[in-house]
């Protein structure tokens, strides 16, 4: 599919001659999608703070309480967290938990097992999030249905058929792209921003005394006369900040200045205002308080502006799934999971690609999630686990970062890191009291995801090592075919191999059975680096070993998909000289099975042989012409 946010930038430099134009088009464009997430959590993060803490004797403290909670938690997890420090920490530009673990990787040269594990954690709990987001925000706003003047208590019964329809066909859609209209994704937003900030000014003057609001203090004062219920009150008021972590995972495609912009001209005051807003109507009507969001829409305008919550939800859905086939093919570029069929939409922008395994899983967690949860209200309770492990694995890594990559002492990167930590924890903990009501979904989907990423990680290592002892160098190999030359044929033998350093398993077994050798046999190494993007300078490393082999090795960044059809063309502009047409390409296909003594559990060999038979194939997967190919197998034990 195409991804948003790189038809957004390209429109962008397209259409916006000067430097100061393109920075505010690629703001506009970072509201579309960096923002639809916590955009749309003013429709259910009040009303379900509220209606825990209508248990309080005093509601004005309540109310009071909550909008300051709120408010504090934008301020201290996004602005601060997020946008003044977590930012900086890019690698190459680029945000995310991977493009971290990547990068803290690259920097720390011990316990690098861990890292590894927690970027592991934060992608599993990215995938969590990314079913139930989609059906949170959809069916959420879908709930309008119910206050729609005159006909709400008739249309009832149709809120939840209504909101499946539209997730059905919005994951149908994918397969088609959106880049004709990923550039109304920003106008769009931005509208729906303006609107809820035009919103909550109609009902600050309700009771301007909600103003107090802004001051940490009812906030405090709430969750101590509370004590256990407003620990409780937590976990919804988390809701507020659900979709922080785009900032810093979409960093890449907008830059951070216009992000940053975006935030604070326009996010952060429109979100501030409507929570005052909903907490003065609160304030004048104790009634408002069962859905104070659209409560809070005066009659006239009902229609537009619920259509428009809509048109927010699914365009906020759209970035979470786009963000879903962003993060898979950055994990099976670094090796987190076995190949998968990865479909560029575009010739020419990058970011535009379409996974169908990830979509179909995504739309059947989805609807099964409608039927198990049927309102907004029982997903919000699932909603915020997942968001909050997530958030607590970047500080983890933001803490490497500042001891590794900034150079600052110890105690300087556990105070940074612990003072966001305790918030993690505190946010955790409070989510972690939903369990029974939820919570347990999000956490039993990361946790199987775990175990995918683990078993193939931990397989992959196993399989390399066997091989390495199973193998002859190549430099040993190439002096024993000098001394005993095998029969010689025409043309250029490619052999892909993991490992340049030693004789790739199909050279082998072509030595082996059909005994021949090709005039020119080029060794072919696709390696992926720590860094989001390669340039072209640097893709391409060629190394003759004699007259008969040269190694070459191809690098591709995280973010990129292999093409290798292409970098062998850049090869021979590099001086490789071969004729693609009397070409082949030999690749290793290793049969393997299960073995009580691999080094894993038998059931975890069995699950990494199915992960193997459902991997891409290779031949589509580099791109490389079919009919080129040649497959020489091998059965190895794992």
């Amino acid at each position: 599919m195409a991804d948003p946010a790189d038809a957004a930038h390209e429109a962008a430099q397209e259409s916006h001659g000067s430097h100061k134009e393109s920075f505010w088009a690629l703001a506009l464009g970072s509201v579309g999608v960096v923002f639809g997430d916590i955009g749309t959590s003013p429709l259910y993060a009040m009303r379900e703070a509220l209606h825990h803490s209508s248990h309080s004797t005093d509601t004005e403290l309540a109310v009071l309480g909550v909008v300051s909670l709120i408010t504090w938690a934008l301020l201290l997890i996004v602005t601060l967290k997020y946008v003044v420090f977590l930012m900086r920490a890019d690698n190459k530009g680029e945000g995310g938990t991977l493009a971290l673990m990547a990068l803290a990787q690259r920097v720390m040269t011990n316990r690098s097992s861990v890292v590894l594990y927690l970027g592991m954690l934060g992608a599993a709990l990215f995938y969590a999030d990314g079913i139930i987001t989609p059906a949170v925000s959809v069916l959420g706003s879908m709930e309008g249905m119910k206050e729609i003047p005159g006909v709400g208590a008739r249309l009832a019964p149709a809120v939840l058929p209504a909101a499946a329809a539209v997730l059905i066909i919005l994951f149908l859609v994918q397969t088609r792209g959106t880049a004709t209209v990923a550039k109304l994704f920003g106008p769009v937003t931005a509208l729906w921003f303006l609107v809820l900030g035009a919103l909550g000014v109609y009902h600050i003057a309700d009771d301007l005394s909600v103003f107090r609001a802004l001051s940490p203090h009812y906030g405090v004062k709430f969750l101590l006369s509370n004590g256990y219920l407003g620990f409780v009150i937590l976990g919804s008021v988390f809701l507020a900040v659900t979709g922080a972590e785009a900032l810093y995972a979409d960093m890449g495609h907008f830059g951070k200045k216009p992000i940053q912009a975006a935030w604070l001209v326009l996010v952060l005051p429109s979100l501030v205002l409507n929570y005052l807003g909903q907490g003065a109507l609160v304030l004048s009507h104790p009634a408002a308080l069962a859905n104070p969001f659209f409560q809070m829409i005066p009659k006239a305008v009902y229609w537009p502006v619920w259509l428009l919550s809509i048109a927010a939800t699914i365009i906020a859905s759209q970035a979470v799934i786009t963000g879903a086939f962003s993060m898979t093919q950055q994990a099976v570029q670094l090796g987190l999971f076995p190949r998968i069929d990865i479909r560029r939409t575009s010739e020419t922008q990058a970011g535009q690609i379409y996974v169908p395994q990830v979509n179909t899983l995504l739309l059947v967690g989805v609807l099964v999630l409608l039927v198990m949860f049927r309102t907004s209200s029982n997903l919000a309770a699932a909603y915020g686990i997942a968001v909050t492990g997530a958030m607590f694995v970047d500080t983890l890594l933001f803490y490497v970062i500042i001891r590794h990559l900034w150079k600052r002492p110890n105690w300087q990167a556990l105070a940074g890191a612990s003072f966001f930590g305790v918030f993690d924890l505190v946010f955790i903990s409070s989510n972690l009291l939903k369990i029974t009501q939820g919570a347990w979904l999000p956490l039993a989907i990361g946790a199987a995801l775990m175990v995918i990423m683990w078993t193939w990680t931990r397989g992959a290592q196993i399989l390399g090592e066997k091989s390495r002892r199973d193998s002859v160098p190549l430099n040993e190999l190439a002096e024993i075919l000098r001394a005993r030359s095998p029969h010689r044929i025409a043309g250029t033998a490619v052999f892909l191999t993991s490992e340049p350093s030693v004789a790739p398993v199909a050279l082998m077994h072509n030595l082996k059975h059909n005994k021949v050798l090709h005039q020119k046999n080029v060794i072919l190494t696709v390696s992926v680096t720590e860094t989001p993007r390669v340039k072209d300078d640097d893709r391409i490393a060629i190394e003759p070993l004699n007259d008969d082999f040269t190694k070459v090795i191809i690098s591709y960044g995280f973010m990129e998909s292999p093409n290798i059809p292409k970098a062998l063309g850049q090869c021979r502009r590099l001086g490789l000289k071969f004729d693609i047409m009397a070409t082949s390409f030999f690749l290793g296909r290793r049969s393997v099975v299960p073995s009580a003594h691999s080094g894993m559990p038998l059931w975890q060999d069995k699950l990494f042989i199915f992960l193997m038979k459902n991997a891409a194939n290779p031949t589509d997967f580099y791109h490389i012409p079919p009919g080129r190919v040649v497959e020489m197998g091998a059965q190895v034990t794992v």
